[in-house]
């Protein structure tokens, strides 16, 4: 069914639209459809997700001529979740290639099927924007730090009346609408254990080995696992910061779902289980999905990395780019010692021009040892795509 899209009420997001066509990616529940219906109230949307307009398109792609041929000059199609119907994205790039004043607005919640095709399309004139969870700047008053570290900030739970049910739903949503129904894997309910080993190396450093062995599945399946979850947007990985390296750094990257709730609903918890680990690791989950936030927003590009020396030295996180350059480290305690500080101290000996932070728990800001401390949830709230991360 061809619909026509009308505004409702939302927490104002800042991904700010481009002019022309582009995508719009993010995982379910991030709240793409809702901020469409903010900002296009008058256009056109095909939900790919319904069998019949899947099926409409994926046997006859070139109908989506005659669906933007009836519409007038400078109006906006909205394809939701095109991934579903990768035969589309050919059309369109002819489409786009006709210079018609017609915009194209491509939702997707996974990129496995897009590869090749967006590439062709952001080669020529459609753009690429991301929608992630919300940020502590978007909610404001509303933001709860406890709340963030325990449910997450994906904008369908935050908003649900019962955000740990609601959590585990939106799991089994993805393993049985995007994995197991797309046969992205054989079994899975070795996909299913995967996830759960997984989630101990949440904030740290991925090791396919100990990975494979753990789950008890090869190394192979491990690598693949891992692509499906970066695939589907579930999951991201920072490389090592190695630009002017004097030391020598390891080679392994660090692992983070995409948001601190859906860590925390995986994590398995009992007796034996460490809660200030737990919740170490979800704070600096939290803090790397801001970051990686601020990253995808920018007009130039910016690197997202950690650096971690082989004698164990390590910094959570480095960004560097045209806006600045900065090393943040995440502690869960403000009483700091000076191993606390070793790490970052001799990253700032590496690299002088670095603008270098702790961020803790603590409730006002100081500086211990040249370093500025800032509070979680002063600095969380400061993180706008406008803002630079440190000043």
């Amino acid at each position: 069914m061809l619909t026509k899209m009308a505004n409702s009420k939302y927490i104002p997001r800042m991904l700010q639209p481009p002019k022309g066509s582009y995508f719009l990616l993010g995982p379910r529940g991030t709240g793409k459809s809702t901020w469409l219906l903010h900002h296009y109230p008058q256009a056109m949307r095909i939900d790919l997700l319904l069998g019949e307009e899947e099926r409409r398109f994926s046997a006859y792609p070139e109908r989506i001529r005659e669906v933007s041929a009836a519409l007038p000059e400078g109006s906006t199609l909205i394809l939701d979740e095109i991934q579903r119907v990768p035969k589309l994205l050919p059309e369109i790039h002819a489409l786009i290639e006709e210079k018609r004043d017609i915009q194209y607005v491509m939702t997707g919640s996974s990129s496995r099927k897009l590869r090749r095709s967006v590439s062709d399309l952001l080669g020529g004139r459609a753009l690429l924007r991301q929608m992630g969870p919300f940020l502590a700047s978007e909610l404001k008053e509303q933001f709860s730090l406890e709340k963030a570290l325990k449910t997450g900030l994906i904008p369908l739970i935050w908003e649900s009346s019962e955000p740990e049910d609601r959590l585990r739903d939106y799991l089994y949503l993805y393993l049985r609408e995007e994995v197991q129904a797309e046969s992205l894997v054989r079994q899975i309910g070795d996909f299913s254990r995967f996830l759960e080993v997984a989630s101990f190396s949440h904030a740290s450093i991925w090791t396919t080995t100990d990975i494979s062995r753990e789950s008890s599945v090869k190394r192979a399946t491990v690598d693949n696992y891992l692509q499906i979850l970066e695939d589907l947007l579930l999951a991201f990985t920072l490389p090592v910061f190695t630009r002017r390296a004097k030391r020598k750094l390891i080679s392994h990257s660090k692992f983070y779902f995409f948001d601190a709730g859906i860590y925390r609903i995986l994590r398995p918890h009992g007796i034996l289980d460490s809660s200030q680990e737990i919740e170490g690791m979800a704070l600096e989950g939290l803090v790397a999905q801001h970051l990686r936030s601020w990253v995808l927003a920018q007009h130039q590009p910016h690197t997202f990395s950690f650096w971690r020396t082989q004698t164990g030295l390590e910094v959570d996180f480095v960004i560097y780019g045209p806006r600045g350059f900065w090393a943040i480290e995440v502690k869960r305690s403000p009483n700091l010692g000076p191993d606390d500080v070793r790490a970052l101290s001799a990253f700032k000996e590496e690299y002088p021009e670095a603008l270098c932070a702790i961020v803790t728990l603590g409730k006002r800001k100081e500086n211990y040892r040249g370093f500025d401390m800032l509070p979680m949830e002063e600095f969380l709230l400061s993180i706008t795509p406008e803002n630079p991360i440190l000043t």
